[in-house]
């Protein structure tokens, strides 16, 4: 509870992929509660939107001027109102992310808004919140965390400190991701290891982040898919792609991970650690498919559309075309390796 005296509004109307229209509600309830400050808790989307809200009431601009993409983070100001985090999922990191990713109405794209004003001024991590995590929801989230960290370790460019914070978070959630699943309830070493793995997880992707999020970007957008759920089944398929140009950073990710791959070759390693994800994955009742989660071919030409707009793909190890991403949507529908050809 907040302190005596202080009043408080609720502003809960916000999808599991945020869109403008909530963004433009919670700004709307904010002015209309003379409000001075946002408390966003929740998951990722509760928490994306929360900082979208801030931004919203103090800039003007139509919210695809923000667009990053755009250099839109040269619009934004310090003027933004303080905004206090509270992780109940551990998945996105958005508690300690300087962006807010929002679906836009005109073309219905998640788009990535960032500037470092966005960080939130405080953010209250406490595993104890997420106990009472359904499992299904559990996995996904912990899911997104461990492709932060892979894809983050993966993306291109130097820079050893987020690769070291990838890798350990990849470890913690390549151990105790299982744990949190099955018996989150009551495995609170599991969930605080996890809650840690998030937010290395978005720590580390201040470097990049790669393939997966281009692709499963606009699956939210056009099928309805949540992100965490969305990354977890395009994982395995995307590792393969990018095992062709760089199996010596996945041979060595799964080093760093615990897997007894020392010395071995960087191609056969590198089978190993993916290998390895795709049994954890399944571990966690995890699909193996975009078809077991609502996707369905005549989608794939949107889809394509919108992860080539989409910017995360910059940062991959293997540069990704139209064609390739083609691929491995039709390669995730039902399971077919045809982007390994």
């Amino acid at each position: 509870a907040l302190g005596s005296g202080m009043e408080t509004a609720v502003f809960d109307d916000v999808e599991p992929n945020p869109t403008e229209r909530n963004i433009a509600d919670g700004a709307v309830c904010y002015a209309d509660h003379a409000s001075d400050g946002i408390v966003a808790v929740g998951g990722g989307s509760a928490m994306d939107a929360g900082k979208a809200v801030a931004l919203r009431v103090r800039h003007s601009l139509p919210l695809e001027r923000y667009d990053d993409l755009q250099d839109g983070w040269r619009l934004i100001g310090p003027d933004i109102p303080p905004v206090i985090a509270i992780p109940t999922t551990a998945g996105t990191g958005s508690e300690v992310g300087r962006s807010a990713v929002i679906t836009l109405k005109a073309t219905n794209r998640k788009t990535v808004i960032f500037s470092p004003y966005l960080m939130p001024k405080i953010a209250l991590c406490d595993p104890l919140l997420t106990l009472g995590l359904p499992s299904h929801v559990t996995a996904a989230t912990g899911a997104d965390a461990l492709t932060h960290c892979i894809e983050a370790y993966l993306a291109s460019g130097y820079h050893p400190l987020c690769d070291a914070i990838a890798v350990h978070g990849a470890m913690l959630a390549h151990a105790h991701l299982p744990m949190a699943v099955h018996d989150g309830a009551t495995d609170v070493e599991a969930r605080t290891q996890m809650m840690m793995a998030a937010l290395m997880g978005a720590t580390a992707f201040q470097k990049g982040l790669g393939v997966a999020h281009s692709l499963a970007h606009p699956l939210s957008s056009v099928a309805g898919v949540p992100h965490g759920l969305a990354n977890a089944v395009l994982l395995p398929y995307v590792l393969r792609f990018n095992a062709k140009t760089v199996p010596e950073r996945l041979r060595d990710l799964g080093e760093g991970m615990g897997l007894p791959i020392q010395g071995i070759p960087a191609e056969e390693g590198a089978r190993i650690l993916i290998k390895e994800v795709e049994r954890l994955l399944r571990a966690i009742d995890i699909p193996l498919t975009l078809f077991e989660i609502g996707v369905r071919e005549e989608m794939i030409p949107a889809l394509v559309a919108g992860a080539s707009a989409d910017g995360c793909h910059l940062s991959n190890p293997r540069p990704c075309t139209a064609d390739d991403f083609r691929r491995l949507y039709e390669a995730a529908l039902y399971g077919e390796p045809k982007h390994t050809r």
